[in-house]
């Protein structure tokens, strides 16, 4: 039984008589915007506490948001407020995690807030793989907490799984359960376009498997197609394949978005779906299927089942389609072209291609390799020498 089994089996035996507990960790526009879809489900059986240093913002966005689900006639939960918690204080962390007890944490906190990274990236370098060092800073707290409060909370992680996880992994140390966007974004833009190119007007029930990086999340998004890398994808409606000309459905899933912290709807909306998941599987006894990126510590995306329909819960890569070797390596092509060549033994590595482009964009000297006891410091880095001489005002 693997360790998200565990968990999840775990869970299933305290929540016969008990509230789940979720954990919202950082209240920005993402942890704000979760708070508010899942205080929407009017669920009298789970109780929210979310976590943060300012107590005066977080009492304010909490109040806002339950007022609101009250009018809609949803506010069913409890909502708790942590406030004083330094995300750089692990023994802060721990002692808030150890006093809470929480069954599922989801970190949304952000090491330069305010600022969507694709915003200086995506236009200058064509990619996101730069700022792993800032997505990992404080989910490496949190997790290094859960290891000295003993807790067995499952956690998902929302910034840049694809490599933030395996990083984690490959250091040896404890990692995420599961990681909200990125290839989760794409598989409704993709579901739509199947169904308009082929009549069919129930469009939630094509059923879409498929592993890629976070690269082909943003190249799709954007413009529609896939820089010539073939996608690893299968699309089936009323259990039998359908036969859709993929180039014009990726070409298709190019649909304008904002760019400011609205874009954060979609990864809330990642988030709410697997606490919807889990606790479909959990709670009813479900089978599930969701797309995470970073899924047991895997290098980029890949479909996952939660079967909550025998006596045990079963955790795993879906296999269904593809074989893991097959979707690894579709992954590793996919997270080179976002400028991560590798990860192994605690460090990460960049592409020899990324360097270059950071040079001729931005005039600095990214180092190639990354350990883990660097993070702290090329993160101060990349703050200082791209972020806050690059960022817009």
């Amino acid at each position: 039984m693997n360790i998200i089994e565990q968990k999840l089996n775990a869970l299933r035996t305290r929540l016969v008589d008990k509230k789940v507990k979720i954990m919202i960790v950082g209240l920005g526009s993402v942890g704000n915007y979760l708070l508010d879809y899942l205080m929407s489900v009017g669920d009298e059986r789970m109780s929210i506490t979310v976590v943060g240093r300012n107590a005066e913002k977080m009492l304010s966005d909490v109040n806002i948001v339950k007022i609101a689900s009250a009018i809609r006639g949803q506010n069913r939960t409890d909502i708790n407020i942590v406030s004083g918690v330094d995300l750089n204080d692990t023994d802060c962390l721990a002692k808030c995690f150890k006093e809470n007890e929480p069954d599922i944490i989801v970190n949304s906190s952000r090491a330069y807030s305010g600022l969507k990274y694709g915003s200086i990236s995506w236009k200058n370098i064509r990619a996101y793989g730069i700022w792993t060092p800032l997505s990992i800073r404080y989910v490496k707290n949190i997790m290094e907490a859960c290891e000295k409060a003993d807790c067995k909370a499952l956690v998902i992680n929302t910034s840049y799984s694809d490599a933030v996880i395996p990083w984690l992994k490959s250091a040896g140390k404890l990692y995420p359960d599961f990681g909200s966007g990125n290839v989760n974004h794409l598989i409704p833009r993709i579901k739509l376009a199947a169904a308009e190119q082929c009549g069919i007007k129930d469009f939630w029930n094509i059923d879409v498997t498929y592993a890629t990086a976070h690269f082909h999340d943003v190249v799709i998004s954007k413009e529609g197609q896939t820089e010539n890398v073939e996608q690893l994808i299968a699309l089936e409606y009323g259990g039998k394949p359908l036969n859709a000309d993929m180039d014009k459905v990726f070409a298709a899933c190019k649909i304008a978005m904002p760019t400011d912290a609205k874009r954060n709807m979609m990864n809330a909306s990642s988030n709410f779906e697997i606490i919807k998941g889990i606790l479909g599987a959990v709670r009813d006894g479900k089978r599930v299927k969701l797309h995470c990126p970073g899924v047991f510590g895997e290098i980029g995306g890949y479909p996952v089942i939660i079967d909550g329909t025998g006596k045990e819960i079963a955790a795993n890569i879906c296999e269904d389609k593809f074989t893991l070797d097959a979707m690894r390596e579709k992954n590793r092509q996919s997270i080179y072209l976002d400028g991560v060549e590798k990860i192994e033994n605690g460090t990460l590595y960049y592409t020899d291609e990324l360097l270059d482009k950071v040079k001729r964009a931005f005039g600095v000297d990214l180092v190639k390799c990354v350990p883990f006891d660097k993070i702290s410091e090329t993160a101060e880095f990349i703050i200082k020498q791209i972020i806050e001489k690059h960022k817009e005002n």
